[in-house]
């Protein structure tokens, strides 16, 4: 079989699979991020339009955890039925998660046109920030249902054995953006408006060129016409697997409201600037540590459908221990150079000097994620999908939730938002990796026996 999992060291296996993710994800990281390095840096306006765009990472983390709930889904049952040599499931998955993206992305454009300005003011806005945050979100959903199309196959490609392929989805996405940004920011003077029509171009360029891969003569899984249409029998599989991506990003965006509407209250819109910066670092710094996980999750789910059960043990080792060193060295590097990290971001004089403390603060006890990393890949990945959702749910709501809201009314301030990052690091981390040793890695059985997890 082609591109088989199960042949060779898994940490190769692995690697071969994350380094072009990673390459791609950091080019598209930069044509997510750069739109923020260039809005920041507007003369007079750019603390202020930043702050807009952070009011609008609710909603473009709520498209992201739609698309998850399908790709992240419907992905590892891709890879099971590749590794159980199930062609007609796997090209069945594939077409089910094409359709319900095409659907949920028109069902999110719908809405957010209708009620585009309230969601807006309740999620934090101001009279002097809704401004910049309607210039841009009224632009940018114009492509959710190519930036769901380009994101929920992505993950097809590489579990289907081709990750060059699918770095090249991001990457041709992302070079368009970064040679267009400058064109339509300052150029033609568009601003806020110009960052989102070149982040919409970008990712309809990136969704023809994956739903191409899937289209095309020599296409190694074909998306069919007649799997489309929704199957109650297939989305009882695709849902519950994929509800944990679903909560996870649900959660960020519910957490990114919270946090927006109270640092407004206790800060202002300039911690609201803070936090959309701080928000950025973490894309930054957390990026090599997700594309390991997510370059382990179609590596381990083949070998469960092939019933080889050591090869997921020891990619399970390697996944925590590289996550584990890397985010160490991330931490260090935040309390080394805290002030450069908000330069990349704004040249706000008073928006450096709030923000700084409010970094280290916010990514104080971070090489705790890489439990909570490893442990989700690996529910994930195997299929055990209420351990994966609760965890998901834990750290977020039951506890960063609470202690947003709680901390900065108990003394804290605008601290005790960015404090409730790191407890939750701490206590989800914790819980979720002991959870998956105890459940998951320890009850694999011998290669080839039945598994019962």
């Amino acid at each position: 079989m082609k591109n088989d999992f199960g042949k060779g060291k898994i940490w190769k296996v692995i690697l071969a699979q994350a380094v072009p993710l990673l390459a791609a994800q950091l080019v598209h990281l930069l044509y997510n991020v750069v739109d923020r390095i260039y809005i920041g840096h507007l003369p007079e306006i750019g603390s202020m339009a930043l702050t807009g765009i952070g009011l609008a990472f609710p909603i473009t983390t709520l498209v992201a955890a739609f698309t998850n709930l399908f790709a992240t889904g419907g992905a590892p049952l891709f890879a099971i039925a590749r590794g159980e040599e199930n062609e007609e499931k796997a090209e069945r998955v594939l077409s089910q998660v094409t359709g319900m993206l095409v659907i949920t992305s028109v069902v999110l454009l719908i809405i957010s046109l209708i009620w585009k300005k309230q969601i807006l003011y309740l999620f934090g806005a101001s009279d002097a920030s809704y401004v910049y945050a309607n210039d841009y979100l009224k632009v940018y959903i114009w492509g959710t249902t190519a930036a769901m199309l380009s994101t929920g196959l992505n993950g097809f490609i590489n579990a289907s054995g081709y990750p060059r392929t699918g770095m090249m989805t991001i990457f041709i996405g992302a070079a368009i953006n970064l040679v267009l940004d400058p064109v339509f920011i300052y150029l033609l003077h568009m601003g806020v408006a110009g960052a989102a029509i070149a982040t919409v171009i970008s990712q309809v360029v990136s969704c023809i060129w994956a739903v191409s891969f899937f289209l095309g003569k020599n296409a190694p899984y074909r998306i069919k016409k007649e799997f489309m249409v929704p199957s109650g029998g297939l989305l009882k599989e695709i849902i519950p697997l994929g509800t944990a991506g679903f909560v996870m990003q649900g959660t960020n965006s519910l957490v990114s409201i919270i946090c927006n509407v109270t640092l407004r209250t206790f800060g202002g819109d300039l911690y609201v600037g803070v936090m959309t910066v701080i928000n950025s670092v973490r894309e930054i710094l957390s990026l090599p540590a997700s594309c390991i996980t997510q370059g382990a999750q179609p590596v381990l789910s083949f070998n469960y459908g092939a019933k080889k059960y050591s090869r997921i043990k020891e990619g399970i080792r390697f996944i925590s221990l590289t996550g584990l060193v890397y985010t160490i060295f991330a931490w260090i590097l935040v309390l080394l150079i805290p002030q450069a990290l908000m330069g990349i971001f704004t040249n706000d004089a008073e928006m450096i000097a709030a923000g700084t403390d409010s970094l280290k603060l916010y990514f104080f006890a971070f090489a705790f994620m890489a439990g909570q990393s490893a442990g989700q890949a690996t529910f994930t990945a195997l299929r055990c999908s209420k351990r994966a959702i609760f965890f998901s749910l834990f750290r977020k709501v039951i506890v960063v939730v609470p202690l947003t809201l709680l901390l900065p009314r108990i003394g804290f301030g605008v601290n005790g938002v960015y404090l409730a990052e790191p407890v939750s690091n701490v206590v989800g981390g914790i819980a979720c990796y002991a959870a998956m040793i105890l459940t998951v890695y320890k009850r694999l059985p011998e290669d080839g026996e039945v598994a019962h997890i």
